[in-house]
């Protein structure tokens, strides 16, 4: 692969906020940061923790979609394009594809959090907001680097298909085994980490609101 094209996260954020005329004030505020980290995210100085990143998306009624989708019109059909944002790495082949009504492994969009956790997007039907993924959680790998805590919008729902993952909701704690389901609203404060010796797969559907 020879000079990936890599999407403008940051002036992308600014562009979304400026058009809903919200300050990186008052941005920072909502999301828990500093503006100066808004600022540097937006300049490129610096990238958002994948936390973060759902904090600026939440607040400024976003999808990661919107963000890290590469379908410009000044790239070329098939091109493969690949963002990669604190430790997110998103890659994603001809937008054609992985859409549906039948999608092939070969065909999928990966997305690769740096603590070892991978999506695959299972399919998408345009026009209606819903994530449907294929996530992994390797061994000692967690939604963030940290466990921070994390809130989104929309309604999470996960089945685990092998492995053992450990959720935090809010002030509960759930140990996830093969065959376990839970369901949600992101906008409560929650993280999964697998501290076991095996990875942890799952099917997840996570519906915006409309």
């Amino acid at each position: 692969m020879s000079d990936p094209k890599v999407p403008p996260i940051g002036p992308r954020i600014r562009e979304q906020r400026a058009r809903r005329e919200v300050t990186i004030r008052a941005l920072a505020r909502v999301v828990g940061v500093s503006p100066s980290l808004i600022s540097q995210i937006e300049t490129g100085k610096s990238q958002p923790s994948v936390s973060t990143l759902y904090g600026i998306t939440s607040a400024l009624g976003l999808s990661l979609e919107d963000l890290f989708d590469a379908s410009n019109g000044d790239e070329s059909a098939g091109a493969a394009v690949i963002a990669d944002v604190a430790g997110l790495r998103y890659l994603s082949r001809d937008r054609a594809k992985g859409v549906g009504p039948h999608v092939s492994p070969d065909d999928r969009d990966l997305l690769t959090l740096e603590t070892g956790v991978t999506w695959e997007r299972l399919g998408q039907v345009p026009n209606h907001h819903v994530e449907f993924l294929l996530v992994t959680y390797q061994p000692g790998s967690a939604s963030s680097a940290d466990r921070r805590l994390m809130r989104h919008s929309g309604t999470e729902y996960a089945y685990l298909i092998s492995g053992e993952l450990d959720l935090a909701l809010g002030f509960d704690k759930y140990r996830l085994a093969a065959g376990d389901s839970v369901c949600f609203e992101s906008t409560r404060p929650h993280g999964y980490s697998n501290d076991g010796e095996v990875p942890a797969v799952g099917v997840w559907f996570v519906v915006e609101p409309s």
